[in-house]
C-alpha cells in the first residue's frame, strides 16, 4: 500500500472534529449512489424496451421484403426458389397487402389485409407464437359436411385482439371483408365494393397495439380472389441469419435477381422509429449524469471541509519533505475512494432493482397508450460500464480543486501560531 493510500484511508476512518464533515461523507457516497442507481435503471429499461419493440417488429415483419416495380409479382415460386440459394438467407414466403373494411354483425373496421402461404409464413414470421393453441394451417378450411352434399367452405380469417374485440368477434364468428379498390364499375360509373364473407379462425396477440388493432391474416388464395390479383402476389418476405446485415443480403438479392425489383430491409421500415429511440436514451443519461454532478459537488465541499480540518497534518507532512504531489494524490485519492464506494454501491442496488422489475412486474402500463404492458429491463455490459466509469470520472474531476489547493498550501502559514 502506498503512502497515499494509506494516509487517505486513516483520514476517512478517522473521528472527526466536526461531525458534519463525517454527515457529508455519508451524504456525498449517498448522491453517487442514487444517481449510479438512476442511470443504471433507466439505461436497463430503455434497453429493453428498444429491445422488446425490435423482437415484436420483426415477429410481425419480415427482415426484407422483396417485390416487383410493376407493383404485382408473377410466377413468384421462381423467384423464391432463388432467394433461397442465396447464402445467408434462412426462409422466404410470398405475401399480399391491402387495405379493406371488415363488417361484422355488430361493428366496421378499416383493416391491414394480409395474404399469408400457411405453409411459409411461420418460418418468416412468428404469428403462431401470439396466437394460443392454433397454427396458421386453421386458414386453409376444408369443406363442411351438411347431410348427402358438401357446402363450399368460408375462407378463414385471423384478427388481432384488438381488432377483434373492436368488431365484437371471436373464433367461428362470420364478418365481410369490403374492398372498394378491387370492386367493379356499373355502366353509370359507379364503383361496386368486392365483399368477400369470412370466418374467423384465431385471434392474435403481438402486445403491439397498433399490430393488434388492425391487422387481419387471409390465405393467399383468399387475398387474391378478394383484390382480384390472380395468380399474383404483391411480393416475398425473407428471413436471414444476421438480421443487422439485411443490407448486404438485399443488394446480393438484388444482383442475383436483376433488374425489375426494389427490396426493403426492416431497418428501412422503422428508421424513424430506432433513431428516435436511440436518442431519447442519449438525451435521458445526459439528463440523468446530472445527478451524478450534484453528487459531485459534495464531494468538492467535503474535501475541501477535510483540508481545513486537517492544515496542521499538511504542513506537517509538507515539512518532513512530502511534496506538493503527494499531498495532492492523498486528498485525490480520498475523492476518489468515496466516488468507487458510491458507484459500487448504486450498481449494486441499480442491479438488485432491474431484477425486481424484470421478475415480479410490478410495473404495468397501458398497451393502449404505449407499445408495451409491462415495464421491459436489459442489463447490457456495455451500459454498466459507462455509467460506472462516468460516475468515477465525474468523481475524479471533483477532487482536483480541493488537492490543489491542499497541494499549495504553505507549511510555514499553517503552523506560524502553533
Amino acid at each position: 500500500m502506498s503512502f497515499e493510500l494509506f494516509v487517505s484511508l486513516r483520514y476517512l476512518r478517522s473521528k472527526r472534529k466536526q461531525a458534519f464533515i463525517s454527515v457529508n461523507t455519508v451524504i456525498s457516497v449517498a448522491g453517487v449512489m442514487v444517481g449510479v442507481m438512476a442511470m443504471m435503471v433507466v439505461l436497463a429499461v430503455m434497453t429493453g424496451f428498444s429491445a422488446d419493440i425490435k423482437s415484436k417488429i420483426l415477429g410481425m415483419n419480415a427482415h426484407i421484403r422483396v417485390m416487383s416495380r410493376t407493383g404485382r409479382l408473377q410466377g413468384y415460386e421462381r423467384v423464391l426458389k432463388q432467394i433461397e440459394g442465396i447464402a445467408g438467407v434462412e426462409a422466404t414466403a410470398p405475401f399480399i397487402h391491402g387495405q379493406v373494411m371488415l363488417r361484422s354483425g355488430t361493428g366496421v373496421s378499416g383493416a391491414v389485409l394480409k395474404g399469408i402461404d400457411p405453409d411459409l409464413a411461420g418460418r418468416v414470421l412468428a404469428l403462431e407464437q401470439s396466437m394460443k393453441q392454433q397454427d396458421l394451417r386453421a386458414l386453409i378450411t376444408p369443406a363442411q359436411p351438411a347431410g348427402n352434399r358438401r357446402l363450399p367452405s368460408i375462407p378463414g380469417v385471423i384478427l388481432g385482439k384488438e381488432l377483434a374485440r373492436l368488431l365484437l368477434v371471436g373464433p367461428g364468428d362470420e364478418l365481410y371483408a369490403i374492398s372498394p379498390a378491387a370492386g367493379t364499375l356499373t355502366p353509370m360509373g359507379a364503383r361496386v365494393p368486392r365483399m368477400v364473407r369470412l370466418r374467423v379462425v384465431g385471434v392474435f396477440d403481438s402486445g403491439m397495439y397498433d399490430y393488434d388493432s388492425s391487422f387481419a391474416y387471409v390465405s393467399i388464395a383468399t387475398a387474391q380472389d378478394l383484390l382480384k390479383l390472380g395468380t399474383a402476389v404483391h411480393g416475398l418476405e425473407v428471413k436471414v441469419s444476421d438480421i443487422y446485415q439485411v443490407s448486404k443480403l438485399a443488394q446480393k438479392i438484388l444482383t442475383s435477381l436483376g433488374p425489375g425489383y426494389w427490396t426493403q430491409d426492416w431497418m428501412q421500415m422503422n428508421k424513424n422509429f430506432f433513431s428516435a429511440l436511440k436518442l431519447e436514451k442519449t438525451v435521458m443519461f445526459i439528463i440523468l449524469v446530472l445527478i451524478v454532478l450534484v453528487a459531485a459537488f459534495n464531494i468538492v465541499s467535503t474535501l475541501i471541509m477535510i483540508v481545513m480540518e486537517k492544515t496542521k497534518d499538511i504542513a506537517i507532512l509538507k515539512s518532513m519533505g512530502m511534496t506538493a504531489k503527494g499531498v495532492m494524490k492523498i486528498f485525490m485519492i480520498e475523492g476518489l475512494i468515496i466516488g468507487i464506494l458510491g458507484t459500487v454501491l448504486g450498481l449494486v442496488g441499480g442491479g438488485v432493482l432491474c431484477f425486481l422489475l424484470d421478475r415480479y412486474e410490478f410495473v404495468r402500463l397501458p398497451s393502449d397508450v404505449y407499445y408495451i404492458s409491462t415495464l421491459p429491463v436489459r442489463v447490457q455490459a456495455m451500459d454498466v460500464t459507462l455509467v460506472a466509469v462516468s460516475a468515477i470520472a465525474i468523481s475524479f474531476l471533483a477532487t482536483l480543486y480541493p488537492a490543489f489547493q491542499a497541494s499549495r498550501m504553505d507549511p510555514v502559514s499553517a503552523i506560524r501560531y502553533e
